[in-house]
C-alpha cells in the first residue's frame, strides 16, 4: 500500500466492513464507515484475521429506561 511507502499519515476511507484484515494492513490507518460517519483506526498486530466492520460500531447502546421519582412513587 502507498502509505508506508510514501509515509502519507492520512486514513483510507473504505465501505467494505465484511474485508477481512490481512498482516499487510498492519500500521495503515483505515477509515470505516458505520452507515453514519467514518471511524478511523490504526491497524495492529491483534486485528489480522477479524473483519473491518468489527472495529466500526454501527449502534450506540444509550441505556434502559430510566428510574424516575414518579416511578419509585407509584410502587
Amino acid at each position: 500500500m502507498k502509505q508506508k511507502q510514501t509515509g502519507d499519515r492520512s486514513a483510507i476511507k473504505t465501505w467494505a466492513r465484511d474485508s477481512q484484515i490481512a498482516p499487510e494492513f498492519v500500521g495503515h490507518r483505515i477509515a470505516i464507515h458505520n452507515g453514519h460517519k467514518f471511524i478511523e483506526i490504526l491497524i495492529s498486530e491483534a486485528m489480522v484475521g477479524h473483519r473491518l466492520g468489527e472495529f466500526a460500531p454501527t449502534r450506540t447502546f444509550r441505556s434502559h429506561g430510566k428510574v424516575t421519582k414518579k416511578v419509585i412513587e407509584a410502587t
